[in-house]
């Protein structure tokens, strides 16, 4: 059975999810010990959280060098006992409800995450792929 809403809309720089933005593949550790107070990037931006902290899903809208557009996923981590596939799709629906008609869309580095089908909690949530980037090989969901 799925109780909810799970999430709770914070600001960039909530300490808690800046420590699980510390564990999650994208993090960038720079080489002179910096600790960024704010990790979500440029642009509007919704960040969200489990009440108890053991969740972050960030939308973005920006404009992506890569080409992509609509709202941007631009971090999501799981380390609750839910669903991630219906985290997101709980998600889905605030970005909806912020931004309607506009293309949901992420980014996945398949050799980083702990997974023989990566984006699977995507597809789970009813996300498609849709490419890979030229660049870094990144695969791309959208919804």
């Amino acid at each position: 059975m799925i109780y909810g809403p799970f999430w709770w809309i914070t600001k960039d720089g909530d300490e808690v999810c800046a420590d699980l933005f510390s564990r999650h593949y994208s993090k960038i550790h720079y080489k002179d010990g910096r600790r960024p107070k704010l990790f979500c990037g440029p642009g509007e931006k919704i960040v969200l959280r489990t009440w108890e902290g053991d969740a972050l899903f960030v939308w973005r809208k920006f404009k992506d060098d890569s080409g992509q557009s609509g709202v941007n996923c631009s971090i999501f981590r799981n380390e609750s006992a839910h669903q991630s596939s219906e985290l997101i799709r709980q998600a889905d629906a605030i970005a909806d409800a912020v931004w309607p008609n506009q293309r949901h869309y992420t980014y996945v580095n398949a050799p980083k995450v702990r997974s023989a089908n990566p984006g699977y909690c995507y597809k789970l949530a009813g996300w498609k792929r849709c490419g890979i980037t030229k660049i870094n090989k990144l695969l791309i969901f959208e919804r």
